[in-house]
């Protein structure tokens, strides 16, 4: 049992600001730096994106909760996870049991690091560094070997990663489709211009200004990426009301309104 949160450093690894850390900020975590304070605190003044982190989060831990409890899916496969900070996959899906297994993937080397030192007393889950559209390398990692059985039920999770997918996103997601069993699922989050214009373009401008690659895509693009699934009600919507049973995490309406969210079963 760990006594409260450790943090890991690596050469310069305070000095600049990260992505991950962020939104382990956002998300009310312990594993950030004052570089990323500071940076956190600056954008929050300018965007919501506390808020958007807040109920990607709030979306993810409601899917991890339907996997277990109504689909009987015992294993996660969570792609360009980040920090598994506050709320995390494998905190939700042990919580309920603790057999679950979670292969959390990023390929940020410091992120990386942060996760390896989070986990390493948990033998029922690990982090993967490969770049999500790698698709055989993350399969085939001893890691993902270890833990995921894909003759059986698996849950696939691309929350909050696919707009930083630019090159062919919906094969990315069909690669990883295919390699999953009938009666797995795949769930997803996707930014989009559809409703909120102004506001998404300028937390484009705040990614571009950090050097990443932030792409919102239509509903009509989210569609495509969702063939072959199944979709569970109520399809695809808005992610802050998929689901939700009162569990709105209070953002802004311009903040729920960035981000669609859908679950299909293979």
């Amino acid at each position: 049992m760990q006594d409260g949160p450790q943090r890991v450093t690596t050469n310069g690894d305070s000095e600049r600001p990260n992505l991950a850390r962020l939104f382990d900020y956002y998300l009310g975590g312990a594993h950030n730096f004052a570089v990323d304070r500071t940076v956190a605190e600056e954008s929050i003044k300018m965007y919501p994106v506390a808020e958007i982190a807040r109920m990607i989060r709030s979306f993810s831990r409601r899917v991890v909760r339907l996997c277990v409890e109504e689909h009987g899916i015992r294993q996660f496969l969570d792609l360009g996870s980040g920090i598994p900070t506050a709320g995390n996959v494998h905190e939700v899906a042990q919580g309920i049991d603790p057999s679950c297994k979670v292969v959390y993937v990023d390929r940020d080397p410091v992120t990386v690091a942060h996760a390896r030192t989070m986990l390493r007393d948990n033998l029922n889950a690990a982090i993967v560094q490969s770049d999500i559209g790698d698709v055989g390398a993350v399969l085939r990692h001893p890691e993902t070997r270890r833990l995921i059985d894909f003759t059986q039920p698996t849950a696939v999770l691309m929350v909050g990663v696919l707009p930083y997918v630019t090159e062919e996103p919906a094969g990315v997601v069909a690669r990883y489709r295919a390699a999953l069993t009938e009666g797995s699922i795949l769930a997803l989050t996707h930014l989009t211009k559809d409703m909120e214009p102004e506001l998404v373009g300028r937390l484009v401008e705040l990614a571009d200004g950090m050097d990443l690659d932030l792409v919102p895509r239509s509903k009509q693009d989210v569609e495509d990426f969702l063939c072959g699934l199944k979709l569970l009600e109520p399809g695809l919507v808005l992610a802050a009301h998929w689901r939700a049973d009162g569990e709105l995490p209070g953002a802004s309406a311009a903040a729920d309104a960035s981000t669609y969210g859908a679950v299909g079963m293979v």
